[in-house]
C-alpha cells in the first residue's frame, strides 16, 4: 500500500480536532516527499541532526515536531525552525530552550512530558513537577511557550492499564488547562494505541509504521 493511501486510511479514523503527526525518524526523503504531496504537514523526528537535514531538503512550510528524548546541548541545532517540541522532561532542558529560542528571536512552542507508564526506561516530569514549572518558573522563561501536555503509555498488551494511563494524564492536563490559557495540546497515543487514546481525550497523535510502514534501524 502506497504512503499516500495509509495516510488516507489513518485520516479517516481521526476526528477534525485532533492533529496528526507523521512520524518519519529513519524514512528517507522522497517518503516525506510522498506524504507532504498527500497533503501532511506535521512531521515527527526524534534525533535533532536527523531533522536539522530534512529541513535544510523539504519545503519550509512543513511543521517540525521534536518528538524524541531532547539531550540540552542540540537544542541549537533546531531552535531555528522547531514548530514544537514534545518531550521536555526537565527544568534544565526549559531554560535551554529558552537560551536558544532568545537567541533565534522566537518564543518556541514546548508541552512538558508527564510520567504516566509503568516502564523506568521512559522519560517525564511528576504532576508536582509540572505544577511548580508552570505557576513557578515559566515567568522567567519569556522565550517559551508551553502549549500542553505530552505522555507515552506503558508498552504492552493490557488495554486497560493504557486506558488509565491515558486517564491519569487527561485528568492532570485538564486540571492544568484551568490556570493556564495557552494550554489545548494533549499529546498521547502512537501507531498501536492511538484509537483508545482519542477516546480518552487526545489531541494529538504520533503515528510512524502505520504510515510509512516498518522503520529500517540499521541506517
Amino acid at each position: 500500500m502506497s504512503i499516500q493511501n495509509n495516510l488516507k486510511r489513518i485520516e479517516a479514523t481521526i476526528p477534525s480536532h485532533v492533529t496528526l503527526v507523521a512520524v518519519s525518524k529513519t524514512k528517507p526523503v522522497e517518503d516525506l516527499q510522498e506524504a507532504y504531496d498527500a497533503g501532511m504537514r506535521d512531521f515527527g523526528e526524534n534525533k535533532i541532526q536527523e531533522m536539522s537535514d530534512k529541513y535544510e531538503v523539504l519545503p519550509k512550510d512543513i511543521r517540525w515536531h521534536m518528538i524524541g528524548h531532547v539531550q540540552t546541548n542540540k537544542v541549537k541545532y533546531m531552535a531555528s525552525f522547531v514548530h514544537l517540541i514534545h518531550g521536555v522532561d526537565s527544568l534544565k532542558l526549559l531554560k535551554e530552550i529558552n537560551k536558544q529560542a532568545e537567541k533565534n528571536n522566537r518564543v518556541i512552542d514546548v508541552l512538558l512530558q508527564q510520567f504516566i507508564a509503568d516502564e523506568e526506561t521512559k522519560f517525564g516530569l511528576d504532576k508536582e513537577e509540572i505544577q511548580q514549572i508552570l505557576q513557578e518558573e515559566i515567568q522567567d522563561l519569556p522565550n517559551i511557550r508551553v502549549v500542553g501536555l505530552m505522555g507515552m503509555a506503558t508498552f504492552t498488551d493490557d488495554e486497560n492499564q493504557i486506558r488509565n494511563e491515558f486517564k491519569t494524564l487527561k485528568s492532570n492536563f485538564d486540571e492544568v488547562k484551568k490556570n493556564n490559557t495557552n494550554i489545548s495540546v494533549l499529546s498521547m497515543g502512537m501507531s498501536g494505541d492511538y484509537q483508545l487514546a482519542i477516546e480518552e481525550g487526545s489531541t494529538m497523535v504520533r503515528i510512524g509504521s502505520s504510515i510509512f510502514g516498518n522503520r529500517n534501524y540499521s541506517i
